[in-house]
């Protein structure tokens, strides 16, 4: 019993003196204002199931460059526009690798990820490679069938349920609608029904899984226990999507050895470039990682197109249906060169994606020690953009809360992230692309989203 004692005692004598040598050295290294941490968990009590809320209201009492102990990892949150900007732009270099969660090391997903990459060789070739092959204006021309096939799809869906009098599951629909975009765009083929509902079901998990709080973020020191077991279900997962990768490339191969002509799709694409891409390596189960990889993100970003809709949707569509009805005239189907001449539809997209963003709080890591705002920022810092904050601020939104598309009209804000009051995703090197459909400044969005107007417009007369 007293040795029990005496082991209590001196575990909390070293948990005070660590914390208190913490705090001094915390007051030496001018870090940003931040709340006072306790022991151990440092300010993750002060924080509840929406981070990104709980980090507004600690940065408004103590300030929008603000830091904290996130258990034992420091973290600094940039909640305005101005310090979002000095972190993204003037600090890009130094402050432009991505802060890992655990569960994206599950499979070494990470060493193949275009969004957890570091910025060096193979993530500025992946980069380059998608701006190509996915976002050139040659190659939206190209794919530019494929898109119409996607909307006529979704309307065709649309009308058979408007016909029946059966409710639309809005985000359900435009979520298949963008899944069979991509893979088309991906393998020039759609996804068989139970492949395509499988890919759906592991993003919706995957994501459910890396959004959650995770012991090993928290704790790096009992990381390679992963106690909550969220890298092994995290690897269960990437394996699931990662078989039905691997079947469209072997499929792939197959045809290539026979003979058979290049479709000059994504995956003919990677396949051609592999070599310049992947590493050297003996070992057959990680001779495609890359490719894994970035139709794996590509997957998962196409999620972001149906939470902007589903979110939309929950909003009146009134002035949406008059100037659809304007613009299209007795056309059956909107057309993509028709989303210019529909400026109040795209400020409807922009204002949903202010208060709905995709991804409220974007991690970073600082590379190196770096100086903002007159404060320093250590290397090895979790440098969180607290992007709903500064979606909702109040120093560059008139009533920020209110749905209002008119704000945009008329204004030059886009997605591109040139103004820092809506930056949605994110901006500088990092910038998230956008969802995987070859189209840019939301015009996917809203594109996929006129179908059920046009649909309403029919039912009303």
């Amino acid at each position: 019993m007293a040795f029990f004692l005496l082991f209590v005692l001196l575990t909390l004598l070293i948990v005070f003196s660590s914390y208190a040598l913490q705090l001094f050295h915390d007051s030496r290294s001018r870090l940003p204002p931040g709340p006072r941490p306790l022991p151990l968990v440092g300010n993750l009590h002060q924080l509840d199931h929406l981070p990104h809320r709980s980090l507004a209201r600690l940065a408004a009492r103590h300030g929008p460059l603000m830091s904290l102990r996130l258990g034992g990892v420091l973290a600094v949150v940039a909640s305005s526009p101005d310090t979002a900007r000095e972190i993204l732009q003037r600090h890009n270099d130094d402050i432009a690798a991505r802060s890992i969660g655990d569960s994206m090391r599950a499979c070494g997903h990470c060493e193949s990820s275009v969004l957890c990459l570091p910025p060096r060789r193979k993530w500025r070739a992946l980069r380059r490679l998608g701006a190509a092959e996915l976002f050139s204006p040659l190659r939206m021309a190209a794919t530019r069938p494929l898109r119409q096939e996607a909307v006529a799809d979704l309307l065709r869906h649309v009308s058979d349920h408007a016909a029946r009098g059966v409710a639309v599951d809005v985000g359900r629909a435009s979520h298949a609608a963008a899944l069979g975009l991509l893979s088309r765009t991906l393998f020039s083929a759609d996804l068989d029904p139970a492949t395509a509902r499988e890919v759906s079901d592991v993003v919706d998990e995957s994501s459910v899984l890396a959004a959650g709080p995770n012991v090993s973020d928290f704790f790096p020191a009992l990381a390679a226990g992963d106690l909550q077991g969220v890298r092994r279900r995290m690897a269960r997962l990437a394996w699931r999507m990662y078989a039905i990768i691997d079947e469209q490339i072997e499929r792939r191969i197959r045809s290539r050895a026979a003979g058979e002509a290049h479709q000059n799709d994504l995956l003919d694409v990677m396949l051609d470039k592999e070599g310049e891409l992947e590493e050297e390596s003996t070992d057959d189960m990680r001779r495609h990682d890359t490719i894994r990889g970035l139709f794996t993100d590509l997957f998962t970003g196409g999620e972001t197109t149906s939470h902007t809709i589903d979110s939309l949707s929950s909003y009146s569509m009134r002035k949406v249906q008059e100037e659809l009805k304007s613009v299209m005239g007795t056309k059956q189907q909107i057309d993509e060169t028709d989303i210019s001449k529909l400026p109040y539809l795209q400020a409807v997209v922009k204002e949903t994606l202010r208060l709905h963003t995709p991804v409220p709080l974007l991690p970073y890591e600082a590379e190196t020690t770096v100086e903002v705002q007159g404060y320093t920022i250590p290397k090895g810092t979790k440098v969180l953009i607290n992007i709903w904050a500064i979606n909702l601020c109040t120093d560059a939104w008139i009533e920020q809360n209110k749905f209002m598309p008119e704000r945009f009209l008329g204004t030059e804000v886009n997605f591109m992230a040139r103004d820092f009051q809506f930056i949605p995703f994110g901006s500088g090197r990092r910038i998230l692309p956008w969802p995987a459909t070859g189209i840019p400044n939301g015009a996917f969005d809203a594109w996929l989203v006129a179908p059920s107007v046009q649909m309403d417009i029919a039912r009303r007369g």
